[in-house]
């Protein structure tokens, strides 16, 4: 039988689902961390050991992966040579490593045209048009990925500082956030020393939470943020029938702010990352890709 692997991977874990050559999934298994810009060793172990578990859930040899050509969609291909690295140690019979929006967009949207907003811990956004592809942001919460959970979390620090002394009006928010840090701005300094992206994001839903009460911080943040998101998703022009899809774990609190234009084209996602690999292998492959 003809096999292809489609493998998802990013900062918490992997997952990899072995397939028929069509995209019929016949087996899975998840795996480890896989970022491969921050820990390429590690990511390539995790994303063999996933696959390996793949085809145990298949009923297949594992040593079949050696036949079997793989598309991955990894955190971290968009920068230096990770991508290429990678692709050399992996014992697939071939390896193509794109970086995850893309097997996000192909899950997402299928055959449509349109865009996806992802919109979690990180932002990224990608769109495209008649097989034309429009990639912006991913770049980090320090410089970039605006509306995502981390830059809204460095939003509300910033905020509460402003608001500790005394050049913006307070909010309950910006008083649960001092308690937070014990009302010295010092300790909260000392967060952002070694604090990461994540650590940011957690206190997204928070701010959301308090913006639908009508807190004045956080009504500042989430306006601004939508805003960010809406300037973002302008440079794409869609169009009335092409698709938008909101993913990541802030889509939910997004989706009901967005102006009209937005909201009448925002679609459910079809599948999810690790089914737009499949497909994605699928398409590249096809009965070709367990050839020995």
């Amino acid at each position: 039988m003809d096999l292809v692997l489609g493998i998802d991977g990013g900062g918490t874990g992997c997952r990899a689902a072995v397939a028929t050559a069509t995209g019929a999934i016949l087996g899975r298994g998840r795996g480890g961390p896989a970022n491969i810009r921050t820990d390429l060793a590690g990511a390539s172990e995790n994303i063999v050991e996933a696959a390996r578990l793949a085809f145990i859930d298949a009923g297949h040899d594992p040593t079949l992966m050696a036949s079997t050509p793989a598309v991955l969609g990894l955190a971290g291909a968009n920068v230096g040579d990770y991508k290429q690295r990678l692709e050399a140690t992996l014992p697939f019979a071939r390896s193509e490593v794109e970086n995850d929006s893309l097997i996000s967009l192909e899950g997402a949207l299928g055959e449509h045209d349109g865009a996806i907003a992802a919109l979690g811990t990180g932002s990224v956004y990608l769109a495209r048009r008649q097989g034309q592809l429009r990639h912006i942001g991913g770049w980090g919460f320090q410089i970039g990925d605006l509306g995502s959970g981390a830059r809204i979390g460095r939003d509300l620090l910033q905020e509460t500082l402003l608001v500790y002394d005394k050049i913006h009006t307070g909010s309950p928010l910006a008083g649960i956030m001092l308690e937070r840090f014990n009302g010295n701005p010092g300790e909260m300094v000392e967060f952002t020393t070694t604090a990461k992206p994540a650590d940011y994001g957690a206190f997204a839903p928070l701010v959301f939470e308090h913006a639908a009460r009508g807190d004045a911080v956080a009504r500042r943040i989430v306006d601004r943020a939508v805003a960010d998101v809406e300037e973002t998703l302008g440079v794409f022009d869609l169009a009335a029938t092409e698709w938008l899809c909101l993913l990541g774990g802030l889509s939910g609190l997004y989706a009901p702010l967005l102006s009209e234009r937005y909201r009448t084209i925002i679609h459910a996602p079809l599948q999810d990352a690790l089914g737009g690999a499949v497909m994605m292998a699928a398409k590249r492959f096809g009965k070709a890709g367990g050839d020995e």
